[in-house]
């Protein structure tokens, strides 16, 4: 194995940002009452309103159990409401209220501020490079990742 000190692998870098931009986002919706899940919660149902518990549970990347206890949280605040599905009784489905709406639109004005500063950051073809170059990471990390096996 080569020697190359922790600070310089490239996964230590991507966990790194990852870290900084975690505690960026949390901090500042930490002043709206919102953890991470709560606010991709509410953003998610602004661009698709009107999904099940198992779709925002895919979406934002958690379990359903998860999702389960974060969207009770998002209706006792009076952020979302829940309505069974027209198709299926049992499945409920979760839209924005005017309140969600408004905590997010102001959540939202914050969170994006990181955006263009990181985006004033870089020259448009050094922000353009390295958008290429996440995604690439972002392939590699998703191939590199094991899949269950049936059977084992």
């Amino acid at each position: 194995m080569v020697d190359v000190p922790v600070e310089e692998y490239l996964c230590t870098r991507i966990r790194r940002a990852e870290q900084a931009l975690m505690a960026h986002h949390e901090a500042v919706l930490r002043g709206y009452g919102l953890t991470m899940t709560q606010y991709t919660v509410l953003l998610t149902l602004s661009r698709e309103d009107g999904m099940s518990g198992a779709q925002l549970a895919r979406a934002c990347g958690v379990t359903q159990q998860s999702m389960a206890t974060v969207l009770t949280g998002l209706e006792n605040k009076g952020l979302i409401g829940r309505r069974p599905s027209p198709v299926h009784a049992k499945v409920m489905i979760a839209t924005l209220t005017d309140a969600g709406r408004d905590v997010l639109d102001r959540a939202y004005r914050e969170v994006i501020v990181l955006e263009r500063a990181l985006t004033d950051r870089f020259a448009t073809d050094e922000h353009r490079q390295l958008c290429d170059l996440l995604d690439r990471a972002i392939a590699t990390l998703v191939e590199q990742t094991p899949t269950p096996h049936a059977g084992r």
